[in-house]
């Protein structure tokens, strides 16, 4: 599946890589690679998308992404404004299951681990509760060399392993098998409404970027991501509220509400609820009382 295929630049004397980056915002289109990655998340906040699910990330929480599993880490929108002095800063490790390491997941004592791993597809994140160790175990493995960083390396995927705890991210139904250019199209699309979910989106002007006409589109996207056209944008635009709520926002609710693209505060009242199961003054009384 080709959506914008990222080549990870691989040492010939490296079975891992590992990447700390400090970037004004995170890479802004949709992308995959033959490589598994882990992310610390030291610093950013804004919206993972996954294959055909999206998640709010934040500062402190570690991602699993699956190889070749089409993935976005949208940076907030303040990222993107002049002078705004933000930044984003993470470690990854990146390691391809399917090269030299193959031989080592195949030993009878890398069983459990080389599982894990194939059945990885579909990415986890690290739970919570499991954060201060395995931002250690990769902060140990960012700082060793050679046989010890592989060692270090073996010894985190063994932890994951057995983390009863780890979160999926994309759904199970999830295809991977899609064709070069369905590939390009849907990330096409994906890329194009996560860059303007708050403004006015209409069916003919997003169905042209997939060069499909609105009815053909409609049936393309549902078949893709197993959503309709509307029900996706009103996740992205909820899960854009969702962040703006709890964290504090001085803009009323009614002014997030038109922020983040809905047209009035009613339309917007009534999506949240369907979404959240809550209404949008519960959510945040909910979320105020989880932090006392």
């Amino acid at each position: 599946m080709k959506v914008l295929p990222f080549t990870i630049p691989v040492p010939h004397d490296r079975t891992i890589i590992v990447l700390e980056e400090v970037l004004p915002h995170f890479y802004t289109y949709l992308h995959r690679h033959a490589e598994v990655q882990i992310t610390w998340i030291q610093k950013g906040e804004g919206t993972l998308l996954a294959g055909n699910s999206m998640h709010a990330f934040k500062d402190g929480e570690i991602y699993l992404i699956g190889a070749n599993l089409p993935h976005l880490f949208k940076s907030d929108p303040a990222y993107f404004q002049p002078d705004s002095g933000l930044e984003v800063r993470t470690i990854t490790i990146f390691f391809n299951p399917s090269g030299k390491l193959s031989a080592l997941f195949s030993l009878p004592e890398m069983k459990s681990v080389g599982t894990f791993v194939e059945q990885s597809q579909n990415g986890f994140k690290v739970p919570d509760g499991s954060y201060t160790d395995t931002a250690r175990q990769i902060a140990d493995i960012q700082q060793a060399s050679g046989a010890v960083q592989l060692s270090l390396f073996i010894e985190l995927l063994h932890s994951l392993s057995i983390n009863t705890a780890m979160e999926p991210l994309a759904s199970g139904n999830y295809t991977h098998s899609m064709s070069d250019p369905e590939g390009m199209r849907i990330a096409a699309v994906y890329n194009y409404i996560m860059q303007n979910y708050n403004n006015v989106l209409s069916l003919n002007e997003v169905a042209m970027q997939a060069h499909l006409t609105p009815t053909a589109f409609c049936r393309y996207f549902k078949k893709h991501t197993r959503h309709t056209f509307v029900h996706f944008v009103n996740k992205i635009r909820v899960n854009e509220a969702c962040k703006m709520l709890v964290n504090g926002s001085p803009d009323s609710i009614a002014a997030i509400a038109y922020s983040c693209g809905f047209n009035s505060i009613t339309n917007f009242n009534h999506v949240f609820k369907q979404l959240t199961g809550v209404s949008p003054r519960d959510y945040v009384n909910s979320y105020s009382k989880t932090v006392e």
